[in-house]
């Protein structure tokens, strides 16, 4: 086995392992909160911070496209595979873990919106993390701590690919002789 098949099968492990767990602990909330909130209910965890309210949103943050639920959910299934395939192809264990965890989050709400469908994809999302100003889930959170860990790599110039990681090699090396001229 080379050193390269080595290092795909250990970021296809990583996102199995990060995505799995990550799904695992948004589908175990959301079933905790069918289980033990009725809708309209709030219990205050954190005053003025943090509630919890059973919410079945059929439209995407914040309510938005509610009567399009189906083309969400085509969207979904097509960021889910782009986040797959991105994921695996990543040279960097950073850049893995931050697409395993936005795969799990847009996987976890389409996971709602097949099961609780009464048609064609049109399912409503289980939210119930409610903090005054909008009504969330797990999956939401992993979506927004990915969306953020992104921006993170592209400003430090995480390298993505070979490509990336051999440009900034080269870039370092240029960078080096430069210096040493200068010297």
């Amino acid at each position: 086995m080379t050193n390269q098949q080595g290092r795909l099968r250990m970021r296809v492990a990583v996102f199995a392992c990060v995505s799995a767990a990550a799904l695992i602990v948004d589908q175990l909330t959301k079933a905790w909160a069918l289980a033990a909130l009725s809708s309209g209910q709030t219990i205050r965890v954190i005053p003025g911070l943090l509630s919890l309210t059973l919410v079945r949103n059929p439209g995407a943050s914040l309510g938005m496209g509610a009567n399009v639920t189906w083309i969400i959910s085509l969207l979904a299934i097509v960021a889910s595979c782009a986040l797959l395939y991105f994921g695996v192809r990543s040279v960097s264990l950073k850049w893995t873990v931050s697409l395993s965890l936005a795969f799990a989050g847009a996987f976890g709400n389409l996971i709602d919106r097949v099961m609780y469908a009464d048609g064609f994809l049109n399912g409503k999302v289980v939210d119930f993390l409610n903090y005054g100003w909008s009504v969330g889930n797990v999956a939401d959170i992993y979506l927004v701590a990915a969306g953020v860990a992104i921006v993170v790599l592209i400003l430090l110039n995480e390298p993505f690919s070979t490509a990336d990681a051999d440009e900034a090699h080269a870039n370092n090396a240029e960078s080096n002789g430069a210096k040493v001229d200068a010297e």
